[in-house]
């Protein structure tokens, strides 16, 4: 048995040490709780930016919008940047292997990014969302196949999927075919629908899923953030986050309207049990009629031969 966590919490936007901070306080009270894995929600660190257009309508974008832009670039991370190297140093001092999603500044483009850190190797692995959703696409750039990855962690072998990529077939066959047990799915979706969706993934992948949302009020955003769109009062994101067993059971959650961490127990040995009459890519297959091809070489926009 491995002890697993969810973390449901706000980041703190625009801000990306005061987030860190935060992030090493609810690394101790995982590893308290006894978590050997511990998985963040999306954008933890660098915000997510609900609620806000950053002035841009179609054929304008306004001088407010752009400093606010400005504001978000300066709050993302490099992943070979000194943000990064304090995460792994946190990550090693509480012993936890952490699942983190962050605004990762590569260049001059912004990618919403997981990353996977663990306590003795540091960096092990990164994924960058592959599909932005909606308006998410004017301050996101697009990640490629070469960050589709699966590691292994004292939990099982994971990978992290975010937010509505959750939603794409061939994403979800890809991660499969890789051998994941631990579906990590970081995300900003706090609607009571998307527990149906993280159901299926566990039943569809015979996985277990540990889906992280933030709990994220305007408060969070500080009285000059601008949000453009009928909120629920104060809160602009109300958690939702939960852990799923490979048969589709419910482990802990989903919470909702409270910073909470939850804990599970998992056992890789029900993952095997649920396979006698599943598996999406081995016999329950039909590469004969069927074929997923998956290009994982990066692409850059400029490659010097």
């Amino acid at each position: 048995m491995t002890r697993v966590a969810v973390v449901q919490a706000g980041s703190v936007p625009f801000d990306s040490a005061a987030a860190i901070d935060k992030t090493a306080d609810l690394l101790r009270e995982c590893a308290a709780g006894g978590a050997e894995l511990a998985v963040f929600p999306e954008a933890f660190i660098g915000g997510y930016p609900k609620g806000s257009t950053f002035g841009s309508v179609v054929g304008a974008r306004s001088p407010e919008g752009r400093e606010l832009y400005r504001r978000y670039a300066d709050a993302a991370v490099a992943v070979d940047g000194p943000e990064v190297a304090r995460l792994v140093e946190l990550v090693a001092e509480s012993g936890v292997f952490t699942v983190i999603g962050v605004i990762e500044r590569r260049g001059n483009t912004l990618y919403c990014t997981a990353l996977m850190i663990d306590p003795g190797a540091g960096l092990v692995g990164m994924h960058r969302k592959l599909m932005p959703t909606a308006l998410e696409r004017l301050v996101w750039g697009f990640g490629d196949g070469s960050t589709l990855d699966v590691v292994d962690s004292p939990a099982g072998r994971l990978g992290a999927v975010i937010c509505w990529e959750n939603y794409m077939p061939l994403l979800r066959q890809a991660m499969y075919a890789q051998g994941v047990q631990i579906w990590c799915a970081p995300t900003a979706d706090d609607r009571p629908t998307w527990q149906a969706t993280m159901t299926h993934i566990a039943l569809e992948g015979r996985v277990f899923v540990l889906s992280a949302c933030q709990y994220l009020t305007r408060a969070d955003f500080g009285e000059d953030y601008r949000v453009e769109y009928e909120a629920d009062g104060d809160v602009l994101m109300r958690g939702g986050s939960m852990i799923i067993d490979p048969g589709g059971q419910v482990l802990a959650g989903p919470v909702f309207d409270a910073e909470e961490v939850l804990f599970a127990d998992i056992d890789l040995a029900a993952k095997t049990e649920r396979h006698l009459d599943f598996d999406p890519v081995g016999h329950y297959a039909r590469p004969d009629v069927f074929e997923l091809v998956v290009d994982s070489r990066p692409r850059d926009g400029v490659r010097f031969d």
